[in-house]
């Protein structure tokens, strides 16, 4: 007899760690720092995310900034393991291989896309150049077939299309539009066919850090400078990386002034967002009115929005990055007028396309206005060189596709 069958308790089962517990955490830390921004999560958080105490990480990661390489890492492998070295054949047969490939994956990892978006800003020097080792690697991998196919494209033009049909690719982790996997796939691959195929700029120059105007309302007002200079700072070194003394000292006052016109730093960004929230408005409004048709209100709202993106790029990078880090009542109703504009944008989608299913329209708004303003950190904005026709036409080619 045993002891069971004696009526004694059993042994307690020995509980074993799960082999695969450093990747869940970097999974849960990863698909959390895309959600709420990697300073506004927790180790104990990600803990609890994964059920297991917070000193027990420490078994898998030194620390949150290591989960954060990690993350970007494992995101990247799983890129280039898709992707592989280039295949033999026809170019068009690669090209479209490899963006099925890179549209199914938008799809499998949706929620820690945002890590190619932003959170790569807080990696530091040495793992942000591993990162754009990797970025670059897999437009290179892209643009190879895409001369082979489009012989008249200089290495720049192949590269300024990849780097745009990326863009509607990573689109899909920018936003929580409800559509079938299998659905978007097949929207982001259309689309991103479509943008690989549109013309080049005359010529897609580098970014570099330029001027923007200063805010129209009370240039000369305390507040107003406290904002504009804000707003630089938030966008060139991240919300948590400056601190009031920064503000202060770029407004040329001190740090105990600052708190004169606003009661603290995530006042300030709030201000910000009602600032950038107020001007796509006012562009979207002044882009609708007098419209002869849809179809001219289409064309004017891109070219509005192309306009507010580069002439107000720091405005609107800043609006788009750090939304995590405001008040939460901020947060809340800022989100709801950003929904908002998307569906202005939706609807005149869909009375010209009344065929094209709601889901699909959102996919195709947010991956226009996606290109838009990944384009604006990457290019400098100059009409002479018709830089504004062209990405007014790459948001038609995105919209139309």
């Amino acid at each position: 007899m045993s002891i069971a069958e004696a009526g004694e308790p059993a042994p307690p089962a020995v509980r074993r760690r799960p082999k695969n517990r450093r990747a869940q955490l970097a999974l849960a830390a990863a698909e959390m720092f895309c959600e709420r921004g990697y300073h506004g999560v927790s180790l104990d958080e990600i803990a609890t995310a994964v059920g297991i105490s917070g000193p027990a990480i420490y078994r898998h990661f030194p620390n949150k900034y290591a989960m954060l390489v990690h993350a970007t890492r494992e995101l990247a492998e799983a890129v280039r393991a898709a992707t592989g070295p280039p295949l033999d054949g026809d170019p068009e047969q690669r090209l479209g291989t490899l963006l099925g490939v890179l549209a199914r994956l938008s799809v499998e990892h949706r929620r820690v896309v945002g890590l190619y978006q932003w959170e790569w800003r807080y990696l530091e020097p040495e793992h942000r150049e591993e990162f754009m080792v990797e970025l670059a690697a897999l437009a290179t991998r892209m643009a190879v077939p895409l001369r082979q196919s489009r012989p008249e494209l200089t290495g720049r033009d192949a590269h300024a299309l990849v780097r745009a049909a990326l863009s509607v690719l990573g689109s899909l982790g920018t936003h929580r539009a409800a559509i079938a996997r299998g659905r978007a796939e097949a929207v982001l691959r259309r689309v991103a066919a479509a943008v690989l195929r549109a013309e080049p700029a005359t010529p897609l120059a580098p970014t570099t850090e330029h001027p923007e105007p200063e805010p129209v309302l009370g240039v000369t007002a305390r507040r107003e400078i406290l904002l504009a200079e804000s707003v630089k700072l938030f966008h060139r070194h991240g919300y948590h990386a400056v601190g009031v003394e920064d503000i202060g000292r770029a407004a040329g006052i001190t740090a105990s002034s600052v708190y004169r016109y606003f009661p603290g730093k995530a006042d300030i960004l709030a201000a910000a967002f009602y600032r950038a929230s107020e001007r796509v408005a006012e562009s979207t409004a002044t882009a609708l009115t007098g419209a002869a048709d849809d179809a001219d209100a289409l064309r004017r709202m891109t070219e509005s929005y192309v306009e507010l993106t580069f002439e107000r790029s720091a405005l609107v990078s800043v609006y788009l990055a750090e939304n995590n880090n405001l008040p939460e009542v901020d947060r809340h109703e800022l989100r709801k007028v950003q929904r908002l504009h998307v569906e202005e944008w939706v609807r005149l989608l869909g009375r010209l396309r009344p065929e094209l299913p709601v889901p699909e329209a959102r996919i195709l708004v947010h991956a226009a206005l996606n290109l838009v303003t990944d384009l604006s950190r990457m290019v400098r904005f100059d009409r002479r060189s018709g830089m504004d026709r062209h990405l007014n036409r790459l948001m038609m080619t995105v919209l139309r596709a």
